[in-house]
């Protein structure tokens, strides 16, 4: 009885849990959708075990059928495009400074991005928000 107790404790350790794979090729800016997902059988830490996590973002390059779909390759899709004129917004304390700006890369929600203010000419780093404006910091 031991000795059969111990065989399911080794089978159950060595056992592989899911890795989210592409199952066709999947160009750079594609939002992932379920029937460009598979799963198959393997372990890999910068990967994805649920493909509900996956699904709804925005591939950062190409990814390639039968390869692992890693942390690093996707991200949120982009809310704001490379030379959009945004609006930037300045907030500390009790002040508010809106201008308006251009954004030199492209980014979803949460992302840092660059952006030029149209006014000055200056290059600032700024967080995008979710209704497309972008915060900056000094």
């Amino acid at each position: 009885m031991i000795r059969l107790t111990l065989l399911f404790a080794l089978l159950a350790g060595t056992a592989q849990a899911d890795t989210v794979v592409a199952a066709r090729t999947i160009r750079a800016q594609e939002i992932l959708t379920a029937d460009a997902l598979s799963v198959q059988q393997g372990t890999l830490d910068a990967g994805f075990s649920d493909p509900m996590e996956v699904i709804g973002q925005e591939a950062r390059v190409s990814l390639y059928a039968g390869r692992p779909v890693l942390r690093a390759h996707i991200g949120p899709p982009a809310l704001i495009e490379r030379n959009q004129v945004i609006a930037l917004i300045f907030q500390q304390g009790g002040l508010r400074i809106t201008a308006e700006g251009r954004a030199l890369d492209r980014g979803g929600v949460g992302e840092q991005i660059r952006v030029m203010n149209m006014a000055s000419r200056t290059t600032l780093f700024g967080l995008i928000q979710p209704d497309g404006s972008v915060h900056v910091s000094q």
